[in-house]
């Protein structure tokens, strides 16, 4: 086998992660997982804090080798995956790829039961990797086709652990003719979209997506195998998969897992204790980290990445002033793996969701002529690159409405700066046409939040108006002043923009991903309306 060699350029190291990117050659993922566990096969890879298990990069590789061999027994291509962020959820998923299945990641924050009957159905697909212990938490029955991973484990033999840990110490070109090959353009997992507008869609993300995204944000952002992430997210959402997981097994880095990420308390002690040098989340996640820890308990973190929603002001400000740790924003959609944008301690713009990465295109279309738009001119959001999805599975339809010549339509609207910094305007059907005009429910959720107590969360709302065609009522987590955020609001936003109405409501609805739940939160506030006439 011949090797390559690449660098990606930090700040002021330069850290080798790769042996093909210098030929333009993506990597397979499960293949560099193993590259990194030959070359530091005593480094900590994961750091369990659900289980308190410590697994080297060694012992990593034995266990994918073992899950790899009894996945091999079920039937080839798609295989279910529902295990809480965790050693054996990061493992499973790398040991599929490796006996050649590909995983379907399975969310199991919501309706849990109806989830793995949907992937089965939309994938065609029988069997589903699952943890009972999960199953027991969340309520969840047992449904044809699940298998306990702890029945795999306890059914695993000496003669397994002894052939596995054989295979690890083999040499690297011939571990790797071992396991699956594969190419690039190789389905290498299916996600589910959130479903916060419709039903979930099932993304076909390659090796080239993922790969080419970690290369490309890596880069930007200075990664290196000395960093340590603090892993929390659900890797059954695209922010968590690639950041949290593929991340630092591409980049050989060591991952503090923890498989709730609701747990603020928790989160935040993690932090303090591992002293972890990379952290993304949510803006509703960072809120409750922010308010339920003690000042220098993020101090550790040189880059920490809101994402996945939009960040307020006062969320970024209330980490500098209790922490002195700059939270910078980034963008992407679980179609292009996700990173599209982001912000960096060198170049940093508040309010805008950052530059582009390395190798990937942009452009601001106009939505009545499709032509490029002008600087400061918002239109929709269109991205090109490695990094978008092969496709939706078995959806070709829904697949050419949002990608036509390689250009995915992202339903989002936004503009671009002089200074080439994104920003982000909202989701397109997060406008509502109001007195004949576009309001953007997005820009006034954005100037609300200047006037909202500290941490009391509001998402805008169009409701059917048959006069103006809609109105906005905003739904917030808490008591307000009505008519003093009125009158501020009078200042920054036309008439027909200001909410007619506020709703309180005790929380605000919210995927398993971090994200506000907006079509949940729209028909709960749609029907109180109704009620209220």
């Amino acid at each position: 086998m011949q090797y390559f060699r690449i660098r990606i350029i930090a700040y002021i190291l330069a850290a080798e992660i790769t042996e093909k990117v210098t030929n333009n050659i993506i990597m397979l993922l499960h293949q560099q997982f193993v590259k990194m566990a030959k070359k530091y096969p005593g480094k900590l890879a994961i750091k369990d804090k659900t289980t308190k298990k410590d697994v080297t990069y060694e012992r990593a590789l034995i266990a994918s080798l073992i899950l790899s061999s009894k996945f091999e027994k079920y039937d080839k291509g798609f295989i279910g995956i529902m295990i809480p962020t965790s050693a054996g959820c990061a493992l499973a998923k790398t040991a599929a790829l490796m006996s050649g299945r590909i995983p379907v990641m399975i969310n199991y924050s919501t309706g849990a039961e109806a989830n793995v009957k949907y992937a089965q159905k939309k994938c065609h697909f029988k069997t589903t990797i699952v943890s009972k212990a999960l199953l027991e938490k969340i309520n969840c029955p047992f449904v044809e086709g699940m298998v306990y991973i702890e029945d795999i484990m306890a059914g695993i033999t000496s003669f397994d652990k002894i052939k596995a840990a054989l295979k690890a110490k083999m040499p690297e070109n011939i571990l790797l003719s071992m396991i699956h090959k594969g190419q690039e353009d190789d389905t290498c997992v299916i996600l589910f979209t959130s479903g916060s507008e419709k039903d979930p869609k099932a993304v076909q993300l390659t090796h080239k997506n993922i790969s080419s995204n970690i290369i490309s944000f890596g880069t930007m952002i200075g990664l290196t195998s000395d960093d340590i992430i603090l892993a929390n997210l659900v890797f059954f959402h695209v922010f968590g998969l690639t950041v949290d997981l593929w991340v630092p097994f591409v980049y050989g880095m060591t991952m503090v897992t923890y498989s709730n990420p609701l747990d603020f308390q928790a989160v935040s002690n993690i932090a303090r204790e591992e002293k972890p040098t990379i952290m993304v989340g949510t803006p509703s996640f960072f809120w409750g980290y922010l308010q339920k820890s003690e000042p220098g308990d993020f101090k550790s973190l040189r880059l920490m990445i809101a994402g996945a929603d939009k960040t307020p002001d006062s969320l970024r400000e209330g980490f500098m002033k209790k922490h002195g740790s700059q939270l910078l924003e980034g963008y992407g959609a679980t179609e292009t793996s996700p990173v599209i944008s982001v912000n960096t301690p060198a170049e940093n713009k508040p309010g805008s969701i950052g530059k582009v990465i390395p190798g990937v295109q942009v452009r601001i279309e106009n939505l009545d002529t499709g032509e490029n738009c002008k600087t400061g001119e918002t239109g929709k959001i269109m991205v090109k690159g490695d990094l978008v999805m092969k496709g939706y599975y078995d959806d070709k339809e829904l697949t050419d409405e949002v990608l036509k010549d390689g250009w995915y339509n992202t339903g989002d609207m936004g503009y671009f700066d002089s200074d080439g910094f994104l920003y982000h305007a909202g989701r397109f059907k997060r406008f509502a046409k109001i007195g004949g005009e576009m309001v953007s429910l997005v820009k006034v959720e954005n100037i609300m939040e200047k006037y909202l107590p500290q941490g009391v969360i509001c998402c805008v709302v169009d409701v059917p108006d048959d006069k103006k065609g809609s109105y906005i009522v905003a739904a917030v987590s808490a008591e307000v002043h009505k008519m003093e955020i009125l009158r501020k609001l009078m200042n920054d936003l036309p008439s027909i923009a200001l909410p007619r109405e506020f709703i309180v409501l005790e929380s605000i609805p919210m995927m398993g991903t971090g994200k506000v739940d907006f079509r949940t939160v729209t028909k709960i506030v749609t029907e109180k309306m109704a009620r209220n006439q």
